[in-house]
């Protein structure tokens, strides 16, 4: 008996629990993304980008490597919050942990989150021939890759409070995107 029991639990780690595995999504048809927390999340915007129109004497290489004047950081958060029936809300921005912040990158991690419900994080302004602002509106292949493969809900990226583009999981574990985000 103990020989089964022993058996039982090596095949359940070995089958049942696999490492990296996204768990199912539960399912929800609205995201709730409250005026005060998109604000917060523009005051960040504003305060990684606020050199934007610095890239005078800046190249491409320079800036993809950080290793140039950073005249704008990515950043990256996280959001907590729950599904309730039809609803993911979205209760609270943390910082992510051991966040690391380029021009056209950024890393961290949320895994001391509780109650993730998902990433967010900024794209910077790139400077257009004529010098006024571009923005990346949408998620990146790379960024939607990255989502796919993560544990989170939902994906935010954000550029000002006029762009904002999302990104959240089926229940069956595909990306859907765009998503719409209710101003609730």
């Amino acid at each position: 008996m103990r020989t089964l029991g022993v058996v039982l639990l090596a095949c359940s780690a070995a089958f049942g629990s696999r490492g990296g595995e996204v768990p199912i999504a539960p399912p929800f048809e609205v995201i709730v993304l409250p005026a005060g927390l998109r604000g917060m999340m523009s005051a960040v915007w504003i305060q990684n980008n606020r050199h934007w129109d610095e890239l005078a004497g800046q190249n491409t290489l320079t800036q993809l490597l950080g290793t140039g004047k950073p005249t704008q950081r990515e950043y990256l958060g996280c959001l907590a919050g729950e599904v309730a029936n039809d609803t993911l809300w979205v209760r609270e921005l943390l910082a992510a942990a051991e966040l690391k912040q380029l021009q056209f990158a950024v890393a961290g991690n949320c895994d001391q989150v509780d109650h993730l419900v998902g990433t967010w994080h900024t794209h910077p302004y790139r400077a257009g021939p004529d010098g006024g602002a571009l923005k990346e509106r949408g998620l990146s292949a790379l960024d939607l890759a990255t989502f796919a493969a993560a544990r989170d809900l939902i994906s935010v990226v954000m550029w000002d409070m006029d762009s904002i583009d999302v990104a959240a999981k089926a229940p069956d574990g595909s990306v859907r995107h765009p998503v719409a985000l209710s101003p609730r």
